[in-house]
């Protein structure tokens, strides 16, 4: 625990109960990417008393703090990941809505080199995929 303590106050957050404890989900659950409704439900799973509105607020406080980044993908919810300053992309299983997490020099270079071609110098992107297992 004294770890998240330390990762709020770093953010500029002040420790509270449910602060560490959504943090400690985020950060220990095998789900990488989960949604406000995951982690409300795994909190109530492990017997944690934190509303759901306060898990919402929480990870809005997170995003704004940089501990968390939110992703919107297809489907109309969010979820959000630990943000830990290493780009990667994601591929969105249409039928199970997993998410997975890769990262392609190639693709990083031609999404940079298309970029110049243009006459722009690439700042950022989010680069999602959309697949379906093969049959």
């Amino acid at each position: 625990m004294a770890e998240e303590n330390q990762e709020l106050r770093k953010a500029g957050l002040k420790v509270t109960l449910p602060r560490v404890k959504i943090l400690q989900m985020l950060e220990s659950s095998e789900n990488h990417h989960m949604s406000a409704e995951d982690v409300y439900k795994a909190l109530m799973e492990a017997g944690d008393d934190v509303g759901l509105a306060t898990v919402y607020r929480v990870l809005t406080q997170f995003e704004s703090a940089g501990l968390v980044e939110r992703h919107n993908f297809d489907g109309g919810h969010s979820v959000f990941e630990i943000a830990r300053g290493e780009h990667h992309d994601h591929m969105v299983c249409m039928d199970s809505g997993e998410v997975i997490e890769f990262h392609n020099e190639e693709i990083e270079r031609l999404q940079r080199q298309i970029a110049e071609q243009h006459g722009y110098e690439l700042v950022d992107h989010n680069l999602v995929l959309y697949v379906k297992p093969k049959k």
